[in-house]
């Protein structure tokens, strides 16, 4: 296989993605050629920095192509030429792929049509293979395209959301056709062994989505009064309104301390409103949407990130606050539990529960000795588990076909403890 490969997902570059930027840009380190390309084209506005600036400007970007039909038909004019029976196992693999329906239909008839512009475009460059983000439409795509243009694909699957519509998003169909899967934690895979035939499990692997240690905790100035931070978008999966109920309790015992909320969402008036009510809100600070370098500011004077979810994947922000050594809050969900370890690393806390989310609040901020070692000992896990290089040379591995099985952690006592001695058989 050749060093030039593709990169697909739905928004390139994404402010709350700059793990997949990250990942590109490593690998491209590595000595990959990446081309960049998205189903749509996010606001330019938003970015700041030079690495999505030039992200921008030099990615593919789907439905800007689609909406030049004559474009269109050249490029599925090119894919029949090229290779008739791939245009026609492409259209067979759409309708067998697609859900009940007429809009369901509709849809899979769009992803067919950009599947043959991303098809025409990533032979006309070269691409060897095909890697795709998250497991929904744009995967669709990019499974058809490879059936097509015949390159082979790939993809990361992320979760949680993925895995309430799993057969909607066709995951044993996609899953069984890649080349191999990317799953960001032991949680992910285990879900992906589910929904997929046992032959396939092989083809499972866990890469995990990074963070540069480096870019964090190098001006650490913790507020005497104590400040609480949670970033995350605004929506009810998130449960901000536990932190608030929490947060109001914390403060009746402690009344100089802050919270801080970064994310914006459809949950925000709500929030507001709610804060009013408890009558914290000259010590809450909605910050609304904030870019890379705001948040990695405001971690540094931050006592606890708090992330009390009722679902998550592997959240980069708690990556970011151990980087940053900030110890972290969160709910005992999915993946969570593969990255904090409680009463180590943070403390990990039942979903839902009110209670012990406002006791472990409460813990920390009467501890700075407690928070110094929990930020030592979590910053320690990111950099031996999650560091965005390390885990970006494992995934170029796979991309080469020298990846196999699974990857063995740095070191597995840092998220889950030594390994039990095991008695001599008799």
């Amino acid at each position: 296989m050749s060093n030039k490969i593709a990169y697909l997902t739905g928004h390139y570059p994404m402010i709350s993605h700059t793990f997949i930027l990250r990942e590109v840009l490593a690998l491209r380190r590595q000595g990959f050629e990446v081309v960049t390309c998205s189903v749509r084209k996010p606001d330019p506005a938003l970015f700041a920095g030079p690495d999505e600036i030039a992200a921008v400007g030099s990615t593919f970007y789907l439905l800007a192509a689609a909406r030049n039909p004559w474009r269109l038909l050249v490029a599925h004019g090119r894919a029949l030429r090229r290779n008739p029976a791939g245009w026609g196992r492409a259209l067979a693999l759409a309708w067998k792929t697609r859900t009940p329906g007429l809009k369901a239909l509709m849809w899979q008839f769009f992803y067919f049509l950009e599947a043959g512009l991303l098809a025409d475009h990533l032979i006309g460059a070269g691409v060897s293979h095909l890697h795709n983000h998250f497991s929904d439409s744009s995967c669709s795509v990019a499974m058809l395209t490879s059936r097509m243009s015949g390159i082979p694909f790939s993809f990361t699957m992320h979760g949680p959301m993925i895995f309430f519509e799993p057969r909607r998003w066709c995951l044993d169909q996609k899953i069984a056709r890649a080349r191999f899967v990317a799953t960001i934690s032991h949680f992910c895979r285990s879900q992906a062994m589910i929904f997929s035939d046992p032959a396939h499990w092989h083809k499972l692997h866990i890469v995990h989505c990074g963070v540069a240690p480096a870019l964090y905790g190098n001006d650490r100035r913790p507020s005497p009064d104590g400040h609480v931070v949670f970033v995350g978008r605004l929506d009810p999966v998130k449960g901000a309104p536990l932190l608030l109920d929490a947060f109001a309790q914390v403060r009746t015992t402690r009344p100089s301390v802050r919270l801080s909320i970064v994310g914006d969402g459809p949950a925000r008036a709500a929030l507001e409103t709610q804060a009013r009510r408890l009558g914290i809100e000259s010590a809450t600070n909605f910050m609304g949407f904030q870019p890379q370098a705001a948040v990695t500011r405001l971690l540094e004077e931050a006592d606890m990130l708090v992330l009390p979810s009722f679902a998550e994947g592997l959240p980069v922000v708690l990556m970011e606050a151990l980087a940053a050594r900030v110890p972290v809050v969160a709910t005992q969900i999915a993946g969570v539990p593969e990255l904090v370890r409680d009463g180590i690393s943070g403390f990990v806390v039942p979903p839902g529960d009110v209670a012990t989310l406002a006791t472990r609040i409460a813990t920390l901020l009467d501890d700075p000795a407690l928070r110094r070692r929990m930020g030592d000992a979590g910053r320690a896990s990111v950099v031996a588990e999650f560091d965005s290089d390390a885990e970006a040379a494992w995934l170029g591995q796979l991309l080469s076909g020298q990846g196999h099985g699974l990857r063995p952690e740095a070191d597995l006592t840092l998220s889950y403890g030594p390994v039990p001695a095991q008695k001599a058989s008799q």
